[in-house]
């Protein structure tokens, strides 16, 4: 067994969601070793995104009260078992949080992302948001020593937008219309940046899209209102052509329904925002007539984390455009709550945890 430092018993503090709105700082026992597998961890950044807001206000699915949340995270090696040779001791990381059985059919055919008895950290268990260490299965840990600790937490969104592009799958010339600039549209954003396909983004708030004109280049953009327009504006947009692939990362039950509309004939539509509750869309006149093919994009592959800090590390991709929020962990119980305000203007927070 191999250690940072000597191993001694010792408690830390972490935070927990302990009910709807109700955040709690608590003390948890340290563990003196990893188990087989595993290593222990240290956090250092932790984003904040739409989940961990979703989570704090009781409305995320697959979230059960009290829990320590964290998922996006900047991570130190600390101790290693025996058996671990993918990691060492000191290691910059981030983690893969989506814990899955090797051993399915699912995992075995290349999809751990979304294994039947999958667990994400800081969701289904408890996550990264403690100044303690933590043990993880370390085949989940990649490691980024050329990176800073706020690069890696920001690899986990990143690679949640790179799956739902690949599943969108677009090709040369093809136009890809974004709905929601959100983080994980934000993310979709970042991987169509580096094909060769027209991006058009759309939102309801128009900061967002004047941040994705300004920071990311994206030069067509869609302001959503309610009355028709944005229909025209895509045609105006495409002569009348649609968008190939269009990516709803929204979340929006109403959103979600009506997307269709913006889809080419034989166009590809990609859920990667979650919806709570059940969805309808008109099928004749749309999804049968135009032979549409709807996906879901759920978490992330292995290979997404490896690709994403390769190109963080070549400068392709520029992490400090998305950082507009800081807060230190002793302030998480007082301020995490305006984070659920749109008006705050958040792309991205991180807590610095340690």
């Amino acid at each position: 067994m191999a250690y940072l430092n000597s191993p001694q018993l010792n408690s830390m503090k972490a935070i927990q969601f302990f009910a709807p709105r109700d955040i709690r700082v608590i003390d948890l026992p340290e563990p003196l070793s990893p188990g087989p597998g595993e290593a222990l961890v240290r956090t250092h950044r932790m984003g904040i995104c739409g989940t961990d807001v979703s989570c704090f206000l009781g409305k995320f699915p697959f979230f059960a009260f009290p829990r320590i949340p964290g998922h996006e995270l900047g991570l130190e090696v600390v101790a290693v078992a025996d058996d671990v040779t993918n990691v060492n001791i000191g290691d910059k990381c981030s983690l893969e949080p989506y814990i899955n059985n090797p051993a399915t059919p699912t995992s075995r055919k290349g999809s751990s992302n979304c294994c039947p008895g999958l667990q994400v950290t800081g969701v289904h268990n408890n996550g990264g948001l403690r100044q303690g260490v933590f043990p993880v299965p370390a085949r989940k840990l990649h490691p980024g020593n050329d990176l800073s600790y706020d690069q890696l937490a920001l690899v986990e969104t990143l690679a949640v937008g790179c799956h739902a592009v690949q599943r969108g799958n677009p090709q040369p010339g093809e136009t890809v219309l974004v709905i929601g600039a959100g983080p994980i549209g934000l993310a979709c954003l970042e991987f169509l940046k580096l094909m060769d396909v027209k991006t058009i983004v759309m939102d309801l708030v128009s900061t967002r899209l004047d941040f994705c004109a300004k920071s990311l280049g994206i030069q067509h953009s869609i302001e959503f209102q309610p009355d028709g327009s944005p229909l025209a504006a895509l045609e105006k947009l495409t002569d009348g052509q649609l968008a190939d692939v269009v990516i709803d990362a929204t979340g929006s039950p109403k959103s979600m329904s009506t997307c269709f509309e913006y889809a080419a004939f034989t166009g590809r539509v990609v859920y990667v925002g979650i919806a709570t509750s059940d969805l309808s869309f008109p099928h004749a006149p749309v999804l049968h007539r135009r032979e549409l093919t709807l996906l879901a994009s759920r978490n992330a592959l292995p290979r997404d984390f490896t690709n994403i800090i390769g190109l963080i590390r070549d400068g392709k991709i520029n992490t400090n455009l998305w950082i507009t929020h800081r807060l230190r962990f002793d302030e998480v119980p007082v301020d995490f709550e305006k984070f659920t305000d749109p008006g705050l203007g958040a792309i991205k927070a991180i807590i610095e945890v340690n």
